[in-house]
């Protein structure tokens, strides 16, 4: 048997190891495939949102899947300009994006506030009604399960808008023998978003003055067509927008739709796929991509959704108390780091297919990309990425394998800098960048 073994083939793994995912069950595939163009299959086992046919008939003409539903991804075909079109839309005026797929959970019932205040790790009982929290919910070893929108309607409801992950099942698992008295079922509400510069003045002709009043995260309620909706100053953009929630979604889609577009020609409105080229360059995470259930908040800058002073058990505190005892005694947990990169290279204009590969100087693979993309105010490549600890100080000179496509000259890794993020301001500072700027410890 050893004689045999001696006499076996070496093989090259595939999937990078020295990129050092040793503390994942499930390591992130690095393999490199590239483009791989295939016809998507429409069938009955994924679900349409309501607003589907009406992305088709505004243009949508590629898609992927989230929260086992079809999504559109793109409007602007590539030779029209592309997603880097549907930036300048975005930044410059006013856009539409259908995100149904951010399935809402509803949380309703005498106890909402207690089961809710369980599964996430904020203080839900600083939520006030009509008003929303940017959330995670951890599972036990403190890796991130899903990091929702959280909608408070009332004092006994909540909605969870949802990322993509199944949420509603962990939820439903978690009230197993019905220890908190509350239903939680998925309802018929199907969101969009108005983002852009001129969403406000838009938002102003749909559902009257009223909306200026409302701050960020907060909510109100109004009519748009036919339909009863909720609407919240949010948005996945860096730019200023709202996200309209219409109730009975399935029976006002159109309604909904044609006015908001029918109001919005007035600004130039157009409609385009969620703007990760935008999101990326305000630091806004996107689960699945950025994060998953193995990764901490520890490691993603998400560490102020990890109160120091909620009092009350969550999933995940036992676990998450003690990674930040070790980060407070100078001993970081963790084989890798979420950092900001700017990268040379030709512009980034569209979707990476795989996680590109990251260098040190001594052309070492340590660490990947998970979400690049070509800003045009930096004039520059920029991306989030992980590497180990030791590389994530700002300032520290790597380099990133980048597609034939994209690489300069030489064919060679580009130059990279780790770099501050966000990268661009928001239209509203995160709840971090807010306290930081206050001088505040912002876990608290």
């Amino acid at each position: 048997m050893n004689e045999q073994n001696s006499t076996a083939p070496t093989y090259i793994h595939p999937n990078v190891p020295s990129v050092d995912q040793s503390d994942r069950i499930v390591p992130y595939n690095l393999r490199q495939s590239g483009p791989t163009p295939v016809e998507m299959l429409i069938s009955t086992r994924v679900r349409k949102s309501p607003f589907w046919h009406l992305s088709i008939e505004a243009g949508a003409w590629r898609a992927t899947v989230y929260n086992r539903m079809y999504h559109p991804r793109g409007y602007v075909r590539p030779e029209n300009g592309g997603a880097m079109a549907e930036y300048d839309a975005l930044v410059n005026r006013v856009t539409l994006w259908n995100v149904s797929v951010e399935r809402q959970i509803q949380v309703n019932g005498p106890d909402a506030e207690a089961f809710v205040d369980f599964v996430i790790t904020r203080d839900a009982t600083k939520i006030e009604p009509m008003h929303g929290k940017y959330c995670i919910l951890c599972n036990e070893n403190g890796g991130i399960l899903n990091d929702p929108v959280l909608l408070r309607l009332s004092k006994d409801e909540f909605w969870f808008s949802v990322s993509d992950s199944d949420l509603l099942l962990w939820l439903q698992g978690v009230n197993v023998g019905r220890r908190w008295d509350v239903d939680i079922t998925e309802i018929d509400v199907a969101p969009l978003q108005i983002q852009g510069p001129l969403s406000e003045e838009l938002m102003v002709d749909l559902v009257g003055e009223h909306i200026r009043d409302i701050p960020y995260y907060g909510m109100m309620e109004a009519t748009i067509g036919d339909a009863s909706v909720i609407i919240s100053q949010t948005g996945f953009s860096g730019e200023k927008g709202y996200e309209v929630y219409p109730r009975n979604a399935t029976l006002h889609a159109e309604s909904v739709w044609y006015t908001i577009r029918g109001i919005g020609a007035r600004y130039g409105l157009r409609v385009i796929a969620p703007a990760h080229h935008r999101r990326i360059a305000a630091g806004i995470l996107s689960w699945g991509q950025d994060m998953d259930i193995e990764t901490s908040p520890f490691q993603v800058n998400l560490a102020y959704q990890v109160p120091r002073k909620k009092k009350a058990d969550y999933i995940g505190k036992a676990s998450l108390e003690a990674q930040r005892a070790e980060i407070d005694a100078g001993r970081y947990p963790f084989k890798q780091k979420l950092v900001g990169l700017k990268l040379g290279g030709k512009p980034i204009t569209d979707y990476a297919p795989d996680f590109w590969l990251i260098q040190d100087n001594d052309s070492h693979r340590i660490g990947y990309v998970t979400s690049p993309w070509w800003s045009p105010e930096l004039n520059i490549n920029i991306a989030l990425g992980y590497v180990p600890p030791t590389f994530a100080k700002v300032g520290t000179a790597l380099k990133v394998e980048l597609p034939e496509a994209y690489s300069d000259a030489s064919g060679k890794a580009v130059k990279a800098e780790v770099c501050d993020v966000p990268f661009r301001p928001s239209v509203n500072p995160s709840a971090r960048e807010r306290a930081m700027a206050k001088g505040r410890d912002w876990t608290d």
